[in-house]
């Protein structure tokens, strides 16, 4: 089994890392090779990322609504499958590492592997 981390799109993965672009939107500035698999749909809706619009005060109820969205969402078994034989790189393009739609994915994805 793999690995799942996030890293924004801009910085460089390790060796032989599969780099999963998670937003809906391409990020600015990226050339198609830095991104191996786009998954736009991982992403959040485009209702719900104007509501957040990267406000620190707004991303607990982002992430709760976001979560409810990733219930019914097929990416997440989809990253879960990349993982079995790969290490796998959340890519997104935001600036703020701490608080994005790639944290919330990537807890949904950790809590999806524990429940089997």
């Amino acid at each position: 089994m793999g690995t799942v981390r996030i890293l924004r799109v801009y910085d460089d993965g390790a060796p032989g890392e599969l780099r999963v672009l998670v937003d809906r939107l391409w990020p600015r500035g990226v050339k198609k090779e830095r991104v191996d698999l786009w998954l736009k749909d991982a992403a959040p809706s485009p209702e719900l990322r104007i509501f957040f619009d990267h406000r620190a005060e707004r991303f607990a109820e982002f992430a709760a609504a976001y979560r409810a969205e990733l219930a019914d969402n097929p990416a997440v078994d989809q990253i879960r499958e990349l993982a079995r034989d790969q290490d796998v790189a959340l890519v997104y393009g935001a600036r703020d590492p701490a608080i994005n739609h790639a944290v919330v994915l990537l807890a949904a994805v950790e809590d999806a592997a524990q429940q089997g």
